[in-house]
């Protein structure tokens, strides 16, 4: 490394010897943490306004330096890619033949663009938003007229293809990665911007936003899926299946009650997802190192900047504390879990020896040796993918135990474990809710499983307390008449009515009805059970709660 690269670094004051090569290029958390730019930038601009609330800067250098911002915001490194549903205004502004400085000022001249567009300074638009189809109308027709002419490229000079090169390769992390752009866009100004602030607070608050993001887009998600379920559930109507205790089958119960399990599973993770963004939304900012920033800043300015509910109340804890990445990714663990379950059954009840359903062709494969297979290539990494999210809990909490206050570098290593359980879920979530909807279930099958192998006992047994017979005595001579049935090769119900009051008395002619499948599924008339009204007024239950309104109460 050369004194003038080690004099670029953000410490480098102290030192005199150059950073070994090897171990610089070993410790740069800028490969994996540059997709936290939109966050830095956001953050960034918040913290400029604090600073230029006390004096640190003029009005007419914070507007250069929120521009200045806005613009290093909106460079996309091949690494760290637009997501679907943003907007890049420099690559807008390149296919438009204009500037990003101007498709920004367009839009804030827009009556409709409001703050449900901005997202960490990434502009939100879908596709077929009339707001963009009018930009884009709006620059064609100045492109037309020449109106931009040649300068419409003069802003991304500060920008050069060979400037952005060399500050990816010589960029510690995000931090330094956006000192040096903006250095380079609006010059030594830019060196104020890191008043009053540390790294520390700033990673941990462009954690706190990353993780705030994803909370939300995970549960937007797992509602879309949710809503898959419900309407499998709704189609499925009054057909039957077995239930299963200890992987043998239990009692009878609605295939719209078995799809409703997991419904219920969802809304326990959108509850516990939902609780930790709660808890986690207190803004780090002004925290400084440790003990604090050394400027008397306003923190409150920066907190409703971005969204938090208040500054967090202490420093050494702020940039230190990582519970939120800790409670997020074991929140995605217990997802994981619940999704690996589903596909689970789902892949038992796909095999020839159940036939309950056809997983769909389009989310399955073929084997390459036997032509006959089609694979359930789609649940099988399902199940995969849960380990993948419960290591990325575990590595967190491995990752905590022993560190002391308050910032220590160790603390760069749980990043990418959080990036990959979001990225996991993401992609997760982006075809659940399809694969879902494709299901395809043999109902006569699952209702033949479902009335043989004595799952009405527990009925029986439920017939005869009914009748007064201590359920404890019920339970055994209900047991003697599958015993019975067993040794001759018939079900309960195909037991006389002679040979059953030789075991008890107290069975009567209504005892046959009392064990049909319909029957069966009604004498579970309890909040949560699978009667069929029961399971009719869940559906109607849970379609309410599902609804936007009430998702965002949760």
């Amino acid at each position: 490394m050369s004194n003038t690269e080690q004099s670029a670094k953000m410490w480098s004051g102290r030192f005199r010897e150059p950073l070994d090569a090897a171990f610089e290029q070993w410790q740069r958390s800028f490969p994996f943490d540059v997709r936290l730019l939109p966050q830095e930038v956001a953050a960034s601009k918040a913290h400029a306004r604090m600073i230029a609330a006390v004096g640190i800067l003029t009005d007419a250098e914070l507007e250069r330096m929120i521009d200045g911002l806005d613009q290093v915001g909106d460079i996309v490194p091949e690494f760290a890619p637009v997501e679907p549903g943003f907007v890049n205004p420099r690559l807008l502004g390149a296919e438009l033949g204009t500037t990003p400085r101007s498709i920004r000022r367009w839009l804030s001249r827009q009556p409709e663009f409001c703050e449900d567009h901005v997202k960490h300074t990434r502009i939100v638009l879908a596709k077929d938003d009339p707001l963009l189809l009018r930009m884009k109308n709006h620059f064609a027709i100045q492109a037309n007229l020449n109106l931009d002419g040649d300068a419409a490229y003069e802003e991304f000079s500060a920008t050069a293809e060979a400037d952005l090169a060399a500050s990816m390769v010589h960029a510690e992390d995000i931090h330094h990665f956006v000192e040096l752009q903006l250095t380079r866009v609006i010059g030594p100004l830019a060196l104020k911007l890191h008043t009053g602030r540390s790294r520390n607070e700033q990673i941990a608050t462009d954690m706190r936003l990353f993780v705030r993001e994803a909370i939300d887009n995970i549960m937007k998600g797992l509602r879309r899926w949710a809503l898959a379920l419900l309407e499998l559930a709704e189609q499925a109507g009054e057909a039957a299946m077995p239930s299963y205790t200890h992987m043998q089958r239990a009692e009878p119960v609605l295939v719209a009650h078995w799809l409703l399990a997991y419904v219920a599973m969802i809304e326990r993770d959108v509850s516990r997802l939902a609780d930790a963004r709660r808890r986690m939304n207190l803004c780090p900012l002004g925290s400084g190192a440790v003990a604090g920033a050394t400027l008397a800043l306003d923190r409150a300015i920066a907190a409703r900047e971005l969204g938090f509910d208040g500054p967090t109340p202490n420093s050494m804890d702020a940039t230190s504390d990582r519970d939120f990445l800790l409670e997020f990714t074991q929140a995605l663990a217990t997802l994981g879990v619940h999704i690996s379950r589903f596909a689970e059954e789902l892949t038992i009840y796909s095999t020839a020896e159940f036939g309950f359903l056809d997983l769909p062709e389009a989310f399955s494969t073929g084997s390459s040796a036997m032509p006959q297979k089609k694979n359930p290539d789609f649940t099988e990494l399902l199940r995969g993918k849960s380990a993948r999210l419960i290591g990325a809990a575990t590595t967190l909490a491995v990752l905590l135990k022993g560190l002391p206050l308050a910032y220590n570098k160790d603390l760069q290593e749980g990043q990418e474990p959080v990036f990959d359980a979001a990225d996991t879920v993401r992609g997760i979530l982006g075809i659940l809710p399809a694969f879902t909807r494709s299901l395809k279930f043999n109902f006569e099958r699952m209702k033949t499983a479902a009335a043989m192998g004595y799952l009405n006992a527990m009925a029986a047994a439920t017939y005869l307390s009914n009748k007064g017979v201590p359920f404890r005595k019920a339970h055994e001579i209900v047991g003697n008449a599958v015993r019975l049935g067993l040794e001759s090769g018939r079900e309960l119900d195909a037991l006389l009515l002679a040979e059953l009051q030789g075991l008890s008395p107290a069975f009567g002619e209504d005892f046959h009805a009392a064990i049909l499948l319909e029957a069966t599924l009604d004498c579970h008339d309890v909040i949560g059970g699978t009667a069929r009204a029961r399971v009719r007024a869940a559906l109607t239950e849970a379609r309410q709660r599902l609804s936007s309104d009430a998702l965002a109460q949760l």
